[in-house]
């Protein structure tokens, strides 16, 4: 099973957000060991740095960074998905092109807290405690 891992997931376990930690860290670990294959669009990467560097210093985000290429294959952003997710009716850009990366992956599910976001994606989304429902 093949799954793009939104930024917001990512985040629950870098920031310890209690409320969602445990669902999240359990898709982590599935991936470390390749139950699943996780992947997390290059557009996340400025975005968790953006987050962290308020926090941490370089030297620990990059250490961070290197643990997460470890774990998650990074799926590179390519003109067209920036392209076809402008023609997209999101709401969001950034969500958009979560999903048009999503598509040309061909990710099984998007894996994100925020359903409603991807509403009109091609890939279903769906929360990190569905997806361990679903194995």
């Amino acid at each position: 099973m093949k799954v793009l891992i939104d930024t917001n997931v990512i985040l629950d376990v870098l920031c310890s957000r209690q409320a969602f930690l445990e669902a999240s860290e359990k898709i982590f670990k599935l991936c470390e060991v390749n139950k699943i294959s996780g992947y997390i669009s290059a557009l996340s990467i400025p975005n968790i740095i953006y987050i962290m560097r308020k926090e941490l210093e370089p030297e620990k985000i990059k250490e961070i960074l290197d643990k997460l290429m470890l774990i998650f294959h990074v799926a590179d952003l390519k003109a067209a998905d920036l392209k076809k997710a402008a023609g997209l009716h999101f709401k969001d850009y950034e969500d958009a092109v979560q999903s048009a990366c999503a598509s040309r992956i061909h990710a099984d599910y998007i894996v994100t807290r925020n359903i409603r976001d991807f509403s009109s994606s091609k890939v279903t989304a769906i929360k990190p405690s569905e997806l361990l429902e679903r194995l």
